[in-house]
């Protein structure tokens, strides 16, 4: 009786936590050097100077759409100025950020160093604009302000939604 019951514990089937892992380690593949390339050629970086571009556009446009609405200038400059407190501090950040690193040693460390510390000087910059708004702007509105400031901000994904689209090099089968 023993004999069988250590039979059938031998004979069982883990479905444990260990198949799942190593059905993962199965279906994972490296990429050889070709392929790699192959994948950036289909999918080119999506450039911060088109972002602070489409942020620029959609703050023209909302000082244009505040001042057809309202007729008055100080609400028009008082958009205009709040993507401007959006598209300065961005331009900063990606002017920092897409400068060349090169091949140095530790330049991953520098690059992560380089976005935190552009990130903040972005920050200070838009909090110091925003600080200087009332003496800067006649007029100024708040909420065309900050409506213009929130559009641009938003900008950031409308321009990931417009990245180009990989290229198909194979015909894909639909199963």
């Amino acid at each position: 009786m023993i004999d069988t019951i250590d039979q059938r514990v031998d004979n069982r089937v883990d479905h444990g936590a260990g198949s799942k892992d190593e059905a993962e380690q199965d279906s994972f593949k490296t990429w050889t050097k070709e392929e790699a390339q192959a994948w950036r050629k289909n999918n080119p970086p999506l450039s911060p100077w088109r972002v602070v571009a489409v942020q620029a556009v959609a703050g023209l446009l909302c000082c244009a759409v505040v001042w057809a609405f309202t007729q008055r200038s100080g609400a028009a400059w008082s958009a205009l100025y709040g993507a401007a407190a959006v598209v300065i501090p961005s331009a900063l950040l990606a002017r920092g950020m897409t400068r060349n690193l090169g091949n140095t040693p530790g330049a991953a460390g520098a690059a992560m160093f380089g976005f935190m510390f552009w990130e903040m000087v972005k920050i200070g910059v838009a909090v110091a604009m925003l600080l200087a708004a009332t003496r800067v702007v006649p007029g100024l509105s708040w909420p065309a302000l900050l409506v213009a400031m929130v559009v641009c901000m938003k900008m950031n994904w409308l321009a990931l939604l417009w990245r180009r689209k990989p290229v198909v090099t194979e015909p894909t089968q639909r199963v």
